[in-house]
Order: structure tokens, then C-alpha cells, then sequence
């Protein structure tokens, strides 16, 4: 039987920022403390990202210890030019907003009551104008089906639907994300042209095995449990990729990734947009870089 083990542990401060590199983590019923603690706003005061505003993943962030911004950590961001600013700078919205030629704010997470801070402030108003939405975001060509949808519980959908998270978070649907080296293999065999890198993909967990396997292996886990270390995760859906995982990264001091649009064309061909699975934190515990995975 094949095994699998923790092989890297990510953490993102800043969401669709480069992230960071831990050895352990106290896995919450939240995912990862202080992941996506931060996120920005844009011209219309909805949180936004990558998919929107590309150039965040030339940005790097990383918490600074001994620093409190109420319900996180202060960050310092090194922006594209090399230069850093920290959140707690009078000038950091205005030197974000000239980095990234976005006009933006930076924000720490804010409770889930505060719905208006999460609330999605323009609305498609047609089902066309909502499709053509998608399609950009998902980065669909005409003639190819959007993802599944539906995978995605009701209550949940309804949620990112109306906020553009699920309120408390800065996430995208849920709070953990599982990658494992197998399916990177295998998505390397059917785009062989193409720069893969686990940046792309943005997993907090990235798994490796013992057999050297090519296959979508974290897929047979939905609807199971995983032991991570002396946590267990609820392996829910299977994650559906977007335009992100097509964008150029040249974050100061990382390897570029170009951009690449055959990378959305073999995920919608051959994986039905996905690659690697969401879950749910089914029991809090300490996950170190070694523990093995048991499902």
C-alpha cells in the first residue's frame, strides 16, 4: 500500500500573495492560524485577488512575530520592485495601489458579523453577463463547459454567491487545501510543454509518496477522513481551478513561472478543472513536515 507523507506545509498572509513555508502547524477547526489573514479591497471595496488583479502574485508576504493587528499578525509584503511595506505603514495603501496599478486597501480579517466587509459590492446583472463572469474567471474558452458547480454544498454556494468568502475568512470555499506530488506528476505527463511549480496551485498541504505514483490520487478521498499528524481533515470536493493557475509569478527572490493558458486548457480536457481537494478540519491537532497521512 502506498504511503503518504507531509513533504511541505504553506501558509499565505496575504491572500493571492506569495506564501511561506512552515515546518509545523496547530491545525484549527480554521485550517491554518493566520492563513489568509489578510486580504485587499479594491475601487469598490470588495475583496479581491488574483483572478482579478494578476500582479498580487508578484508580491511576497510574511507575518512579522510580536506584532498584533487585532485578529492577526502585521506582515511585511516585498512588493515587485523589491522594495517592502508593512501593514502597519501610514503609506501602504498608496504604495500597493502603485505597485499593483490597482486602486486597493489592505486588510486584516474582520468577524464574520461585519457582513458588509465581505459582501460582493457589484453584481452581475443578467444570467449572460454572470456567465461571461465566470468564464473570465475560470478562464474558459467558448466551447468549453465551466466547472461543476454544483459540487459545491448549497449553503456554502449561496454564501460566496452573495460575499466574496465565506464570512470570516479570506478563503476562496474552504479552509484546507491538499495537493499530493502523484497528481503533479501526472498533470506534468499531460502537459509536458508546460512550467509546473506547487506554487501554482497554492495547496496548504503538499504530500508526498512512496511509489512514485502518477494519478490523481487525493480524488479517491472525498468523502473520506485523513489523518495529517495528529490531525483529521473531512475530504469534501474536489478543488476547481481558475485563471490563477495560468498567471505569470516573478516574486523577487523566486523562480519565474510564466504565464501558460495550455495549463486551464489540459485541466478543463483532462481533469474537469480540477486538480487537488478542499476539506473541512474534523479534529484540531499538531501536522509536522514528515507525519504520515492516513486515510
Amino acid at each position: 500500500m502506498t504511503t503518504f507523507r507531509v513533504k511541505e506545509i504553506w501558509r499565505y498572509p496575504v491572500k493571492s500573495m506569495q506564501g511561506e513555508r512552515l515546518e509545523e502547524t496547530v491545525l484549527g477547526k480554521g485550517g491554518i492560524p493566520f492563513d489568509r489573514g489578510w486580504a485587499l479591497r479594491d475601487a469598490t471595496d470588495t475583496i479581491t485577488s488574483a483572478k482579478k488583479i494578476a500582479a498580487l502574485l508578484h508580491c511576497k508576504a510574511r507575518y512579522l512575530e510580536g506584532t498584533n493587528a487585532g485578529t492577526v499578525p502585521h506582515v511585511e509584503i516585498t512588493l515587485p520592485d523589491g522594495s517592502a511595506v508593512r501593514s502597519d505603514d501610514g503609506d501602504v495603501h498608496a504604495r500597493l495601489t502603485k505597485a499593483l496599478g490597482e486602486d486597493v486597501t489592505l486588510w486584516p480579517l474582520q468577524p464574520a458579523e461585519d457582513s458588509e466587509h465581505y459582501r460582493t459590492k457589484v453584481k452581475p446583472s443578467s444570467p449572460e453577463e454572470l456567465e461571461a463572469g465566470l468564464r473570465e474567471m475560470f478562464a474558459v474558452e467558448p466551447g468549453e463547459p465551466l466547472p461543476d458547480l454544483a459540487a459545491i454544498p448549497p449553503a456554502l454556494l449561496a454564501e460566496v454567491s452573495e460575499y466574496a468568502s465565506p464570512r470570516g475568512t479570506y478563503f476562496d470555499l474552504y479552509p484546507v487545501n491538499v495537493l499530493t506530488e502523484a497528481s503533479l506528476r501526472h498533470f506534468e505527463k499531460l502537459t509536458p510543454e508546460s512550467t509546473l511549480d506547487v506554487r501554482r496551485f497554492r495547496p496548504n498541504f503538499l504530500l508526498e509518496d512512496d511509489e512514485e505514483l502518477s494519478a490523481l490520487a487525493e480524488f479517491d478521498w472525498t468523502g473520506k477522513k485523513i489523518g495529517l499528524g495528529a490531525a483529521e481533515l473531512d475530504v469534501d470536493i474536489e478543488c476547481m481551478r481558475c485563471v490563477m493557475t495560468t498567471r505569470a509569478q516573478e516574486a523577487p527572490g523566486l523562480a519565474p513561472l510564466p504565464r501558460d493558458s495550455n495549463i486551464m486548457r489540459t485541466l478543463v480536457r483532462e481533469t474537469g478543472h480540477n486538480l487537488s481537494v478542499y476539506a473541512n478540519v474534523a479534529k484540531p491537532g499538531v501536522v509536522k513536515v514528515g507525519d504520515e497521512v492516513k486515510v
